[in-house]
């Protein structure tokens, strides 16, 4: 499937900061977007263990104990989830997996593959814990794309989408400690740092998408073409590089939103 092909700063980037939280850029001329993209392991609690908040609920997935990380090395971020089933069931993902519908998985715009995630949908309160291994969902807006085995727990699919919290989830292990022992989390990788990008736009023409970039390019920002081949349709990724920090890339999504790329938004390597 390869809905995305794998999350020193750039010259445009370096301006934002310089410039401040209200980055002032001349509009330039945008063309059209031809088309949007839309696309349609059995967990358990466990009791809390020594010494990990009430708050922190632990779930086992695979004969592993996973928590809710800290908020303040965490990840949590709201927003509307969309799910995806046929026709890209049996399609590669980004990792390289084969996607499979009937699996707990995931896709998102920035967080490391392979990523935990608890996802809660706020209208009805259901739980799920999937991993991420795929990117999207494309459409602005949309925070996570759901396979339909994780959309069906969380009765998301005869609507389509839902409002949803998601969590990210760190392994724990046991560690002696005197006459006890103590749970402590294991290493994770950092959410805030990453290869990030920011798409400007989509084309089922590439002529057009070519034009894009090389404007982009011309205004000193290294911009990449990323192809996508979708079930009926290709399509070609204008994506203008953002630098290596999430917080320098949010800034760059801003800046480019207020440049005449409302649909702009962060996409991750």
């Amino acid at each position: 499937m390869n809905r995305f092909i794998s999350a020193g700063m750039p010259l445009f980037a370096i301006a934002l900061l310089a410039a401040g939280c209200a980055p002032k850029i001349i509009p330039p001329v945008s063309p059209p977007v031809e088309r949007v993209e839309q696309t349609p392991a059995t967990v358990k609690r466990v009791p809390p263990a020594s010494r990990v908040p009430a708050t922190q609920r632990p779930y086992r997935i695979d004969d592993k104990t996973y928590y809710p990380l800290p908020s303040a090395e965490g990840f949590e971020q709201r927003g509307i989830a969309s799910w995806y089933g046929n026709p890209f069931h049996g399609r590669k993902t980004s990792n390289g997996e084969t996607y499979n519908m009937h699996e707990m998985t995931a896709a998102h715009k920035t967080l490391p593959m392979n990523t935990r995630l608890l996802v809660k949908n706020l209208e009805n309160g259901k739980e799920a814990v999937v991993r991420v291994n795929d990117r999207g969902p494309f459409v602005r807006g949309r925070i996570i794309d759901l396979s339909h085995e994780a959309a069906n727990r969380l009765d998301v699919v005869g609507k389509g989408t839902a409002p949803v919290q998601i969590i990210a989830l760190g392994e724990a292990a046991t560690f002696a400690q005197g006459q006890g022992t103590v749970e402590r989390f294991l290493p994770h990788q950092d959410f805030r740092h990453g290869e990030f990008y920011v798409q400007i736009g989509s084309f089922t023409n590439k002529e057009n998408a070519n034009r894009l970039k090389e404007k982009m390019i011309a205004e000193g920002r290294k911009t990449v073409i990323q192809t996508w081949e979708g079930p009926d349709q290709i399509f070609y990724r204008v994506q203008v590089r953002a630098g290596t920090e999430l917080e320098h890339a949010d800034r760059a999504e801003r800046a480019l939103n207020e440049a005449g790329y409302p649909g702009a938004f962060v996409v991750a390597r």
